[in-house]
């Protein structure tokens, strides 16, 4: 059974080097030149067709982001999940989103873990105590809502979840919310599954708020550009000592031109490539002796296990080959790792170096 395994009081007496931990991600792990495994992001550039919308921007940077591209990014991204554009905050990525969530005067925030760890590291460096709620590897770290604390009046998890892969369903996610409580949960790798089933994006209940980026789909890491959906009293407490201008016109013109039916139909290929690459990935993983693969994966990552994994990680870096290491995620240990899906043939190649190290 999950459990809380941890309460944080935010602040100064937080240990320095666990907090170095939080801010870890896997761009460390990929610097150099290496076969990118580490980070999670499709493309090695945007598409052409992004790059020539945003260069058509290029000419407006002379003046101010305009309340009209404001609303016409709402307006996309409304459309896009079947909202009103008034439930819709344009982000300069989904982790502007984790830093505003201590102005939304949480007591208790639970954090479900193993999971991305901006959200925590935020709200730890604003005071706000923290609950870790730690998920069960036995149990496939499924989300079990009873294990949150009663008294938590923001809760924070992923779906589907980074690095386990784990895709929680829909309704087990809605069973978190009640009056008081403000529900957090960050779909930056849902357009990366097919269909998109347990995605509360489209879904306008109280307190529940989802933080969506573009990011990992189209290669965008160096834009930061994402959104919040949200009922809009929700959002305004969100972004209520955000500064002037706080997104670039870049962003909004990102906004709209991934929200477009065209992007939608790529994004949705792109998800049913990867689930295909992933299912091979997984096999020739399984035949490697010495690891193991968390599952069922739904997202464009795989965790995996394995005997001396920071010596495997350092083996495979010798080899050109960077993963993500997986311990400094709460839950995990140095024995876990973190590898993107990519294509066929570069899948092939981490199987093969993995097999020889191990």
């Amino acid at each position: 059974m999950s459990s809380v395994d941890d309460r944080i009081r935010g602040g100064a007496g937080d240990p320095a080097d666990e907090r170095d931990l939080l801010r870890h991600h896997g761009d460390v792990d990929a610097a150099g030149d290496l076969l990118d495994f580490a980070v999670n992001v499709r493309l090695g550039e945007p598409p052409e067709w992004l790059r020539a919308r945003l260069g058509a921007v290029l000419g407006r940077l002379g003046s101010y982001p305009s309340a009209a591209g404001d609303a016409a990014a709402r307006e996309a991204v409304a459309a896009a999940h079947g909202r009103d554009p008034a439930d819709v905050l344009a982000l300069s990525g989904a982790a502007e989103g984790f830093a505003l969530l201590p102005w939304l005067r949480p007591r208790l925030a639970a954090v479900v873990h193993p999971s991305f760890t901006e959200p925590e590291l935020a709200l730890r460096n604003a005071g706000v105590e923290v609950a870790r709620v730690g998920l069960d590897p036995a149990d496939g770290y499924r989300l079990r809502a009873a294990d949150v604390p009663e008294r938590a009046d923001l809760v924070v998890l992923g779906n589907p979840t980074n690095p386990t892969s784990v895709l929680h369903p829909a309704e087990e996610v809605r069973r978190l919310l009640r009056p008081g409580r403000v529900v957090v949960v960050d779909e930056a790798f849902m357009d990366a599954v097919p269909g998109e089933p347990e995605s509360l994006a489209g879904v306008r209940e109280p307190g529940l708020l989802v933080l969506r980026s573009l990011t990992k789909m189209w290669a965008l890491p160096g834009l930061r550009a994402g959104y919040a959906l949200g009922e809009p009293e929700l959002l305004a407490r969100l972004a209520h000592n955000r500064p002037h201008w706080p997104v670039s016109a870049l962003v909004l013109e990102a906004l709209v031109a991934c929200s477009e039916p065209g992007a939608r139909a790529e994004a949705a290929a792109a998800a049913r490539t990867f689930a295909a690459d992933r299912a091979e990935l997984v096999a020739g993983l399984d035949a490697v002796p010495g690891l193991s693969v968390a599952r069922p994966a739904h997202a464009p990552f795989l965790l995996v296990h394995a005997a001396g994994g920071a010596r495997v990680r350092e083996s495979l870096r010798e080899r050109g080959i960077a993963v993500r290491r997986g311990d400094t995620f709460p839950g995990l240990d140095e024995g876990h790792f973190r590898v993107a899906v990519r294509s066929s043939a570069q899948n092939a190649r981490l199987v093969r170096e993995l097999d020889a190290v191990l």
